[in-house]
């Protein structure tokens, strides 16, 4: 995934009211960006960063900048667009570059299963076979080790349990990390942040539910998903 126009740099102020920031840009001025992420985003936005900003012609956004990277002081990126993950994975999708995934042939994107109360971000096909995934973006960092979820989510547990069901009932399913934190070799479920969550993954784990992660490639020209990690529950 590149970005095109390229993106325009600056130091983070302030994020603020979940989905705001203020930025310094390199000629002094001070921009308020859109934040397209939800989460606590610990770690993730601390003042003096060096930030990167995508800048729209649409004269409908009330925002002209959405907040894409962020560097940090020991010069890891950050992809802070949660959006992008499904987007990485579409792309992984196609150019068959996640071995765990080489053997799809074609894959359809926010979809419910005919026996779910949940939409799922892909239902992939090999063949007359269909499988589910759910996607998540990690970003949250203790040393070299990636955690999800930062905040408690009742709809990420609500998604295991669905995946659950339907592995036991003998349909593929996949759980899939997407971390887009150049510092992260490996993922861990958040326990200390929400143990119910914990607790869902490991009863889809045990249900059949393949756990994955994969971690992007970044930098302030792209973002490409590649690198299969470790998933420790």
């Amino acid at each position: 995934m590149k970005f095109s126009p390229p993106l325009v740099r600056g130091t983070l102020v302030k994020r603020y009211k979940r989905f705001l920031a203020d930025v310094t840009l390199e000629d002094g001025s001070i921009v308020t960006a859109h934040c397209p992420n939800t989460g606590a985003m610990t770690g993730c936005a601390e003042p003096g960063y060096t930030v990167y900003l995508s800048e729209s012609d649409n004269p409908k956004r009330k925002l002209k900048y959405t907040w894409e990277l962020a560097k940090t002081f020991d010069d890891h990126f950050i992809g802070i667009n949660t959006h992008n993950a499904n987007k990485l994975v579409a792309e992984a999708l196609d150019n068959k570059v996640l071995d765990e995934f080489s053997h799809i042939d074609t894959w359809k994107a926010e979809v419910t299963p005919p026996t779910a109360n949940s939409r799922f971000d892909f239902a992939l096909t090999h063949q007359d076979t269909t499988e589910y995934m759910e996607v998540k973006s990690v970003t949250l960092r203790d040393t070299d080790k990636g955690y999800f979820p930062d905040a408690v989510t009742q709809r990420g547990a609500k998604h295991c349990l669905e995946l659950a069901r339907l592995a036991q009932s003998g349909i593929k399913t996949s759980l899939l990390f997407c971390v887009q934190h150049t510092a992260i070799t490996s993922v861990h479920i958040a326990k200390h942040i929400d143990p119910n969550y914990a607790q869902s993954v490991k009863t889809a784990a045990d249900a059949g539910v393949a756990i994955l992660a994969a971690r992007c490639t970044i930098d302030e020209q792209k973002l490409i998903l590649n690198q299969s990690l470790p998933v420790f529950l």
